[in-house]
This record gives C-alpha cells, sequence and structure tokens, in this order.
C-alpha cells in the first residue's frame, strides 16, 4: 500500500516520519479536491 510508511514508522527520527504525515495528508486532501473540482 503507498500509505503504508505512515503506519508503521521505519525512520528513527521522528522530524524524517512528521514530513512523511505532512505529505500523507497533503496527498489525501488533493485527492479529495480533485473529486470536488
Amino acid at each position: 500500500h503507498q500509505f503504508r510508511r505512515l503506519r508503521v514508522r521505519y525512520e528513527r527520527r521522528s522530524d524524517i516520519h512528521e514530513a512523511f504525515m505532512a505529505l500523507g495528508c497533503c496527498r489525501i486532501c488533493w485527492n479529495f479536491a480533485e473529486d470536488y473540482c
């Protein structure tokens, strides 16, 4: 699954994990925006 890195934390550094979480949230929001526009 493309969001596996968000569910399972592989990175030791929390800032890298947080960056992937932010990117994942942006992508989810973008997908919803594309569906409604």
